[in-house]
Formats: C-alpha cells, sequence, structure tokens
C-alpha cells in the first residue's frame, strides 16, 4: 500500500504532495498555509517535527547532519547550564538514556529519591500492564441474587464506566441497564429490590490529600469518575459518595425501560448470584494510555489497585502501593529507595529516582516486552495532546513527548525525545522545593527541547 501511494522523502511527507504545494505556491510550515496573518487571527499551529528518519541520518534545521551523541559529553554541555538555574530549587535530579543503544548519557543525582508529582503514573502504568496485561478489561456487571430476588450492581473498578449519552466507546451504564431490564422481563421481573457492591476494594476510600477537585473517592464503583459537569479530565467537581450516585443513575435508566427499582443501599453479590449482564471497559492498553496524556488520577488509583489484586494483595492504598513497587523489582527494575504510597503521585510522600524513571521508559521500549509499549504511546505529544497541549508551541512541539508533574513546590517530567537522525532518548527531570512553578516548568521544557 505504501509503494502505491508513491515515493515518500525522508521526512515522511509524500514527494507528490510536496510537489503540489509548490505548484500551488503555499507556503505551508508553522501556520499550515495561513501566512503571516493579521493582528487578532489565530494563533498558528505547531508544526511537528519528521514523521520518518532517513536510515543514514537526516539534515538537521540551520544545515549538517546531526548523530546521537556518542557519549554524554554533548548532553552534558547543554543540560548542565539549564539544570543550575536557581528556579528549579534546592534539590533536582536527571537521566536521559540512549533507548535506540540502551546507553546512559547524562545522570545528575540519578540515584537520589525525590517526590515525582505524577510521574509516578509511569511506574503505575509499568506495573499495571506486566501484573493484568495489555488486553485486560474492567467488568461491570449486574447480579440478581436468587434467594432474595436482589439486584445488585456490582463494581468492577472501572473509573471510566459513563452514564452519559454517547458512550464513546466505554462502558456504558445505560446499556447495562438495558441488557438488564431485558434479562428481568425474560423472567417476568418488573420490580426489584436494587442494591451495590464496591467489595472489589478494600480499606478507606478517601486519598491522604482529602477532598480534592483532582480525585473522588476511590471506590469500586463509580460512573464518570463521579464528575459532577461535563468534564472528561482535569479539576471538576465530585459526588461526595460515587457509588450511590452511580446505583441511582442506573435506577433512573431501569425504570426507561420498565423496570422499578428501589432506592439503592450497599451490600454485597453472593456466590449464588446470577450475572444478568455485563459491560466492560476498553482494554487496558487504552486505558494506560488514558492515563497518562490526561494524568488522569482516578484511573491511576484504579490500575493501582487492580494490581493489587492480580498480586494477592489487598486492593487498598497500602496494598496497591506495596504491589507497584514488587512488581518493578520482579522485572529488575532501579527501585532502590523509591517509595510508592499511591498510584497517581498526589501523596508528597512518595519517592522516585531520575534513574528509576528513564529504566522505566527503557522497559516499555524492549523490543521483547510489547505489552508496555503503551507507557510510550500515552505520554503526552508537545503541542499536540494532554497536559502538553499548551506547550512547546515554540520548540519541540511532536519530537517531545512526555509525562509532566506538578505540586506545590515540585516541578518534574520525564519521557521521551527525538534527535535528528532518529535516536530516542529518555529523560527524567525532577525539581523539588521549587519557588517559582512557571519558571521551573519553563526550565524543564528548555532542557527536553534541547535533547531534541
Amino acid at each position: 500500500m505504501v509503494t502505491a501511494a508513491g515515493p515518500w522523502d525522508s521526512t515522511g511527507q509524500r514527494t507528490a504532495e510536496r510537489d503540489r504545494v509548490v505548484a500551488r505556491e503555499h507556503t505551508g510550515g508553522a501556520d499550515h498555509g495561513r501566512g503571516s496573518g493579521a493582528a487578532g487571527s489565530p494563533r498558528p499551529a505547531p508544526s511537528a517535527g519528521a514523521v520518518l528518519a532517513a536510515l543514514g541520518g537526516t539534515t538537521a534545521p540551520g544545515g549538517g547532519t546531526k548523530a546521537a551523541p556518542a557519549d554524554g559529553t554533548a548532553v552534558a554541555e547543554v543540560l548542565d547550564p539549564l539544570l543550575e538555574d536557581p528556579a528549579l530549587g534546592t534539590h533536582r535530579a536527571a537521566s536521559v538514556v540512549d533507548l535506540t543503544t540502551g546507553k546512559r548519557l547524562y545522570g545528575l543525582g540519578g540515584d537520589v529519591p525525590l517526590t515525582p508529582a505524577s510521574t509516578t503514573k509511569i511506574a503505575t502504568a509499568v506495573a499495571a500492564l506486566t501484573a493484568l496485561g495489555p488486553d485486560h478489561r474492567l467488568t461491570t456487571r449486574a447480579a440478581l441474587e436468587a434467594d432474595t430476588g436482589e439486584l445488585v450492581l456490582v463494581g468492577g473498578g472501572d473509573p471510566t464506566l459513563t452514564a452519559r449519552e454517547d458512550a464513546r466507546g466505554l462502558a456504558s451504564l445505560r446499556t447495562l441497564a438495558e441488557k438488564t431490564a431485558a434479562a428481568l422481563e425474560k423472567r417476568d421481573v418488573r420490580k426489584v429490590t436494587l442494591s451495590y457492591d464496591t467489595t472489589l476494594y478494600a480499606g478507606a476510600e478517601m486519598h491522604p490529600i482529602g477532598v480534592n477537585e483532582n480525585l473522588a473517592p476511590v471506590t469500586a464503583l463509580m460512573a464518570d469518575e463521579a464528575r459532577t459537569d461535563d468534564s472528561t479530565s482535569g479539576p471538576a467537581p465530585r459526588e461526595g459518595d460515587p457509588a450511590d450516585a452511580a446505583a441511582r443513575a442506573f435506577a433512573g435508566f431501569l425504570k426507561q425501560h420498565g423496570i422499578t427499582a428501589s432506592a439503592p443501599g450497599p451490600s454485597k453479590a453472593t456466590d449464588r448470584s446470577d450475572t444478568l449482564a455485563t459491560v466492560s471497559s476498553p482494554p487496558l492498553s487504552a486505558l494506560v494510555e488514558r492515563m497518562l496524556t490526561n494524568s488522569d488520577n482516578d484511573l491511576a488509583e484504579a490500575l493501582a489497585r487492580h494490581t493489587a489484586a492480580a498480586s494477592g494483595r489487598p486492593a487498598d492504598f497500602d496494598g496497591a502501593s506495596a504491589a507497584v513497587g514488587e512488581t518493578l523489582k520482579r522485572l529488575g527494575l532501579p527501585v532502590g529507595g523509591a517509595r510508592f504510597h499511591d498510584g497517581s503521585g498526589l501523596d508528597r510522600a512518595d519517592l522516585v529516582t531520575a534513574d528509576l524513571l528513564t529504566a522505566l521508559l527503557a522497559e516499555a521500549a524492549d523490543p521483547a516486552r510489547p505489552q508496555l509499549r503503551p507507557v510510550l504511546t500515552g505520554l503526552p505529544v508537545a503541542g499536540f495532546t494532554g497536559t502538553l497541549a499548551g506547550r512547546y508551541t515554540d520548540g519541540a512541539a511532536g519530537l517531545v513527548r512526555a509525562k509532566t508533574g506538578t505540586l506545590t513546590g515540585v516541578n518534574t517530567l520525564a519521557g521521551t525525545a527525538t534527535t535528528p537522525d532518529g535516536h530516542v532518548l529518555a529523560f527524567a527531570f525532577l525539581a523539588n522545593e521549587t519557588t517559582d512553578p512557571w519558571t521551573a516548568q519553563y526550565t524543564l521544557d528548555k532542557a527536553a527541547t534541547s535533547l531534541t
């Protein structure tokens, strides 16, 4: 098919398309044909770098051919001055690894544990994919108790379960209600006592940070991450009791199909119950990508708990934290000094080293571990997606993919950068006790850009 489509040049552009643009005298480039633009016109969209690299290296902007650094000298010359910026606070660490060769090119306090903020999610992603596999799905079901006739909505730990009319490929609470109603009608049942089961998870639902718009109470049953607005990512007001809210929504959908349900309450489905209907999430590979792209805290905590359950640990904060650490250790990763207290990185007691973050990325790039590839494909793309959509518009748009991390006094960034000849570098930058978060963020972005 590629051959039939016509010749391609070394930048990944079809030569026929390039020639056509030239013939039409379109300027193209960063403004995508809009020219310089008048005052008040939309800001030009950034252009991604070359999609395909020539086998022997490509000509870099400004002329000349750049090769991937043979040693860390060139990297150190660029990074050292940037990482000495006072904006990065009193504690900083960095690590750079060439994923093409596996060689470490740069290290600054790489083995010193620091607060990672949301870059913790990279560890959560690797652990979940390792423990569960990329095809694993989270299933929510409706079960009917044979003895009592009680209908139990059983939470499967899927925070992406949606009550919205347009499910957009997610598990739908409306579909579950429709299938459940059809099954009940076959049994000539039109009225039920409704309850809900959240016992898949154990322990406290409230994260140590307390009530916070960045995270709903962690429970095995919720719809749309318990958001009370129309948002799908980022901070939002949350339901105080996500499971009860989801069960009430389920009851409303049942009523639309002729089934009357009582006000729901907590319960536990027995082994004797009969499953009437199920709905399942997208595969874990897609959930991991969503978690990383949007820095989804609810998904991160859910995946950490599922990792615990798959590892034979209690699905609570302690069990999830222990399971993540143990899984990474079994992979042979440098977990010395690392401390996990949650899956999202919202807990300031979390500790991770820069060396561990680059090792995680290298593991995900290993051809022998294709199941971990969503860790790389889920990283936000600079200038285009997720938490990097508004960054790098004047720099390395399309060439950097990275997970961001931000807490008060903490700025972190870990991901990959593509060099002009197609080498992919894994990097991790951690800065603690920062006093100016915007300047610190800018400095870390500049450091990542310098690698390209």
